[in-house]
């Protein structure tokens, strides 16, 4: 278990890329970032099974300028061709979530060749949460927005109850094109119950 808590996040609808839309909580996939960014070993994956929405679920919106023209890895390298952002500008808004601060309770679910118990991957994570330690910077839903973690306190959810409809349960980057997986989210009384498996596109 941990707690996360920020100014701002975006968790972005895919379907809404161009102009972002965020969806009102966090999305399963957005959780399992911020533990694989403090605590990731090939021996294990995470399965998210609940996100406690622990602040009121406020909006506010950005609108910045963004560019459309894009210089590949290796033309900046060599310097062969420079961004025109003054020609390729565009104005884009973007609907985000002002103070957030959730808890996430997850389940580690070993490999086959894992060479430790459960407990010792979990025993790991924990101790990593406690010192403030992470692999890299974890973040809610977009770079832009820094995610501050530690410990879960006791605090209670908020007492919201909502259907969400359907929200992004996780993402299978192993096939081209990549395939996202779904489920039908309900917000009870501040807590979000995430099902071991989602649907898929077709079944959506």
């Amino acid at each position: 278990m941990i707690q996360v808590r920020g100014p701002g996040a975006c968790f972005t609808q895919p379907g809404l890329s161009a102009e972002r839309v965020t969806y009102p909580v966090m999305t399963p996939t957005a959780a399992m970032g911020v533990l694989k960014a403090v605590y990731w070993k090939p021996e294990f994956e995470y399965r998210i099974e609940r996100i406690e929405v622990l602040r009121p679920i406020r909006q506010f919106t950005l609108r910045r300028n963004e560019t459309t023209d894009v210089v590949s890895l290796a033309e900046a390298v060599t310097g062969q061709r420079r961004v025109d952002t003054a020609a390729h500008r565009a104005q884009r808004n973007t609907l985000c979530l002002r103070d957030v601060e959730y808890r996430i309770l997850a389940h580690v679910d070993l490999y086959p060749h894992a060479d430790k118990p459960e407990a010792a991957y979990r025993d790991q994570f924990r101790r990593r949460v406690a010192k403030g330690q992470c692999f890299s910077q974890p973040y809610l839903g977009t770079r832009e927005f820094a995610a501050y973690f530690g410990e879960a306190d006791d605090c209670p959810p908020i007492g919201v109850s909502a259907d969400l409809g359907m929200v992004l349960h996780s993402i299978d980057y192993s096939t081209t094109p990549r395939r996202s997986r779904w489920f039908r989210a309900r917000l009870e009384r501040g807590i979000l119950q995430v099902p071991r498996h989602g649907i898929s596109d077709g079944e959506a």
